[in-house]
């Protein structure tokens, strides 16, 4: 398990989850929203990594809110096959963290999807945007500039059309 006093990973990888029988839809497969799901608990796993955890948000009365995301279904995962995702930081400022997701089938290596994501860090107080505490943000950059040595995944930045 992967801690913050750990080495920093280039990328941070979740747990190995498994595909859960209510995640199926009427395809066979897992169904959309389910992905978000998916990318949503592996945003937790490397949120306690960075520091922004349950006591985080305990103790500062912040926490992250998300302003954009999107995502790529690439292949079909079915129920019960184990999955796990490899979370890059592109970017971080005062107040926004920009990440990356890949969703890869933990026995095959195939990459299954992609999620692109921007939050906010918020004053739950005020309901307004903040700067992250200095400490978390320190711990960010550091973590977005070992990650700067990765290759940008080609679909980050994407935009939908035909």
């Amino acid at each position: 398990m992967v801690t913050q006093d750990s080495p920093i990973p280039a990328p941070f990888v979740s747990e190995v989850r498994t595909v859960l029988p209510e995640w199926i839809d009427f395809n066979g497969h897992m169904n959309i929203a389910y992905y978000v799901v998916a990318f949503d608990l592996a945003t937790d796993d490397a949120f306690n990594f960075f520091g922004i955890d349950d006591q985080h948000r305990e103790k500062s009365n912040c926490s992250t809110f998300t302003l954009e995301l999107h995502v790529n279904y690439l292949l079909e995962i079915m129920e019960g096959e184990p999955f796990l995702v490899h979370t890059t930081v592109l970017a971080v400022d005062a107040k926004r963290l920009h990440l990356f997701h890949e969703m890869f089938h933990a026995k095959t290596g195939e990459l299954v999807a992609t999620n692109e994501i921007m939050f906010v860090h918020v004053d739950m107080k005020k309901r307004r945007s903040t700067p992250f505490h200095d400490h978390i943000l320190a711990r960010l950059q550091e973590i977005a500039a070992v990650h700067a040595s990765l290759p940008r995944p080609p679909n980050a930045g994407r935009s939908i059309g035909f």
